[in-house]
């Protein structure tokens, strides 16, 4: 697990440049935390770092938003408005083979959501951020050593205890 305080905005986009530097192709990303805690502004910063320009919208009244990125496509999910997880059947994610998922409130897709390599669970820290990465799985380990021996992580202040 890697624990760091994201003080400002930047620091936010300098943690979504290292993810997306080291992630690897089809990796499923739960964005955990409550209103406000920032999963969107992660989400947003994630997808510029893999190139997306023009607008990158929050998916909360549209479920899923897709974008092309080198690979692929990126897809971000914001499922807080879904009442159960059988509604994620009539978007056509069964088939899709994505270069990246970000999943805002995956807890409300359950079984119907493919597993994560990674969970980042996200708190507001007095005017800044904290975030947690934990990995799941072989490819969730792989990436997080990958981003503890990336240089720019360490600008990121460890959180106080």
């Amino acid at each position: 697990m890697i624990r760091r305080r994201l003080p400002d905005e930047a620091a936010t986009q300098r943690l979504a440049e290292v993810l997306a530097t080291h992630q690897p192709r089809g990796a499923v990303v739960h964005l955990q935390g409550d209103l406000g805690a920032g999963k969107s502004t992660l989400a947003r910063a994630w997808l510029r770092a893999l190139g997306v320009t023009g607008t990158v919208r929050s998916p909360t009244y549209t479920l899923v938003e897709r974008y092309p990125v080198d690979g692929g496509e990126a897809l971000h999910l914001d499922l807080y408005r879904i009442g159960d997880a059988g509604e994620l059947d009539f978007l056509g994610l069964d088939d899709i083979d994505a270069a990246l998922w970000l999943v805002e409130w995956p807890e409300r897709g359950a079984a119907a959501l493919p597993p994560a390599d990674l969970e980042i669970r996200l708190a507001i820290d007095g005017t800044g951020r904290s975030v947690e990465l934990l990995p799941d799985g072989a490819a969730g380990t792989t990436w997080l050593a990958a981003l503890i021996d990336d240089h720019r992580l360490s600008t990121l202040p460890e959180p106080k205890p």
